[in-house]
């Protein structure tokens, strides 16, 4: 792997301090960013190690907007391949991940509905 980082944008629970330790044994700092294009809506998750993590089963999702002006505020987070890795193991089958360009200009990873 490399030693370059790399952008990942949440807007739910990878910002959460247990579920960051939980995962990448860190809290990572990140900045305020918004993913244009997507709307969010909330989805039930079963796997029980992610609930212990994340203390709930309610867990945003996004999708594409067919409306344009739809955006969804979050945190742009650089991390190590290692850790983007331990982040798609997180995410329950529910999410897929894709590369987008937030309203910063920035490219980054983001956990989107599958």
């Amino acid at each position: 792997m490399t030693d370059r980082p790399v952008r990942l944008f949440s807007y739910g629970t990878l910002q959460q301090a247990a579920v960051q330790l939980a995962n990448f044994g860190r809290r990572l700092d990140g900045t305020a960013d918004t993913l244009p294009g997507y709307r969010r809506a909330m989805v039930t998750v079963t796997d029980p190690e992610v609930i212990a993590e994340s203390g709930t089963d309610q867990h945003p999702i996004v999708s594409p907007s067919p409306d344009p002006a739809d955006r969804v505020d979050g945190t742009v987070f650089e991390i190590t391949a290692e850790e983007l890795a331990a982040a798609d193991a997180y995410e329950v089958a529910d999410y897929r991940r894709v590369q987008v360009r937030l309203d910063s200009g920035l490219d980054a990873w983001v956990y989107v509905k599958a």
